[in-house]
C-alpha cells in the first residue's frame, strides 16, 4: 500500500480576501454537522456502504452547488488567481495553434470549470492581442460560480456539460483544475482478493471499508498478485470526458490543454484528498463542505484522446511548459512597466514554476485535432 504522506498535495496559497467571503467561510466552519452530511449518514445507515466514486460524486455536486470555493475565504487558490501571466500563457498558446491552422474565423474558447473567470479574461486578452476574438462557451454547473463567470466574462455561453456545445467548429480548450474532481473508483487488494473500496460508517464516522463483492476479474491478470492494502484507481467519468472531448478535436478540429496536478507514470496508493480553509483534512470528515480531488492519471487520458483519434502533442510539466511559453519573459515585462510590484511578481512567478511550488507537481496535456498539431 503506497504511503499516504507521500502523495503530493495542492498547493495552497493565499489570495484576496472580503468581507462577504470571510464571513461565508465562518458560518460554513462553523455551523456544525451539514444537512448533507446528515442524510448521506441515514443513506449508508439504511442502505450500506457507497462506493468511493459515488461519495465523491455528490459530495463535488454539493459543494461547487453552494459556494465560491476560491480565494483565502473559500478553501484553495488556483493558478490564475496567482498571477494574470498565467492565463495569458495559455491563451498565447491556443493563439498560436490557431495562426498555424490558418487563423479560421469560427473557433470557439471553451472553459471547463471556469472558477471565477480570471483563467478566461487573462487568456482572452492575450488571444485579442494575438489577433483572436472567438466567441466564449464555459461548461459549469455550479449556479454560484456561474454568477462569477458572467460578471467577468460577460459574453459567456454557459454549458451543463460538454454534451451541447456547438459541433460545427473548431474548439480552442482549456480545462485548469478540472479532471481532478471529477470522481475515481478505488479497488483494494484484501486478503480475500480485490474488492471495491467504499465509504461506510463506524458509529457516526464516515469511513472507508472494503465491499464484499470480488473485483479480481475486473483487474489485468498483471496486477491481481499485488500486497494486500495496495490501492488502485480508475477514473471512468475522466475517460469519458475525455473521450468527448478527444472525438470532437478530430471531427471539429481545434486545440486543448489540460492543467491539473497528477502523475505522468503508472501509480498505485490512494490519492482521494480534501482541502478546508486552505488545510488538509480527512476526505471523509466533512462530506459536501471540503474540496475532494484525486490525482489525474495524464497517461489514461492521453491514452483515451488516442483512441479518440485526437493527436496528443505531449505531457510536460508546468514549469517547462510555462517557462517554453515565455512566462519569464513576461514577468520581466511586468516589472518593467511596474517596478514597484517586483517582489509580488517575482513572487508569483516561483509559485508558478518552482519544482517546491506548482512547477513540476501540475502537469498539462497538450492536445490537437487534425490539422492543428504543426
Amino acid at each position: 500500500m503506497a504511503d499516504d504522506s507521500a502523495v503530493l498535495r495542492r498547493p495552497v496559497f493565499r489570495g484576496p480576501r472580503t468581507a462577504q467571503t470571510a464571513a461565508g467561510q465562518k458560518r460554513r466552519h462553523h455551523s456544525g454537522v451539514s444537512d448533507y452530511g446528515d442524510s448521506l449518514r441515514r443513506l449508508i445507515r439504511n442502505t450500506g456502504p457507497i462506493p468511493v466514486a459515488q461519495f465523491m460524486a455528490e459530495s463535488n455536486a454539493h459543494y461547487y452547488a453552494t459556494r465560491d470555493p476560491l480565494g483565502r475565504g473559500g478553501d484553495f487558490v488556483t493558478a490564475p488567481e496567482v498571477s494574470q501571466m498565467f492565463g495569458e500563457m495559455l491563451g498565447l498558446w491556443l493563439a498560436d495553434r490557431w495562426k498555424k491552422a490558418g487563423a479560421p474565423d469560427n473557433a470557439i474558447y471553451v472553459e471547463f470549470g471556469p472558477g471565477r473567470g480570471t483563467l478566461a479574461s487573462d487568456a482572452l486578452r492575450a488571444m485579442a492581442a494575438a489577433g483572436l476574438d472567438p466567441d466564449v462557451h464555459f461548461v459549469e454547473g455550479s449556479p454560484v460560480l456561474r454568477a462569477a463567470q458572467a460578471e467577468a466574462v460577460p459574453q459567456a455561453r454557459f454549458h451543463d456539460d460538454l454534451t451541447t456545445l456547438p459541433d460545427d467548429r473548431p474548439l480552442l480548450v482549456i480545462a485548469n483544475e478540472y479532471f481532478d474532481a471529477l470522481p475515481v473508483r478505488q479497488l483494494v487488494k484484501t486478503e480475500a482478493g480485490w474488492r471495491e473500496r467504499m465509504v461506510g460508517l463506524e458509529g457516526e464516522r464516515l469511513v472507508p471499508v472494503a465491499s464484499d463483492r470480488p473485483m479480481d476479474a475486473a483487474l489485468p491478470s498483471e496486477r491481481r498478485d499485488a500486497e494486500p492494502g495496495t490501492i488502485i484507481e480508475t477514473a471512468p467519468a475522466q475517460v469519458a470526458q475525455m473521450r468527448e472531448l478527444g472525438t470532437r478535436l478530430a471531427t471539429q478540429g481545434g486545440a486543448a490543454m489540460v492543467v491539473d496536478y497528477g502523475y505522468a507514470r503508472p501509480h498505485t496508493g490512494s490519492t482521494l484528498q480534501a482541502l478546508r480553509a486552505h488545510e488538509k483534512v480527512d476526505p471523509f470528515a466533512h462530506p459536501g463542505e471540503a474540496d475532494l480531488t484525486a490525482h489525474v492519471d495524464f497517461l489514461a487520458l492521453a491514452d483515451t484522446a488516442i483512441a479518440a483519434q485526437a493527436q496528443v502533442l505531449g505531457i510536460a510539466t508546468q514549469s517547462d511548459l510555462l517557462r517554453a511559453l515565455g512566462i519569464e519573459r513576461r514577468a520581466e515585462a511586468l516589472i518593467a512597466a511596474a517596478p514597484a510590484r517586483t517582489e509580488e511578481i517575482a513572487s508569483a512567478l516561483d509559485r508558478l514554476v518552482s519544482p517546491e511550488q506548482m512547477g513540476t507537481l501540475f502537469k498539462a496535456l497538450l492536445l490537437a485535432g487534425e490539422g492543428w498539431s504543426d
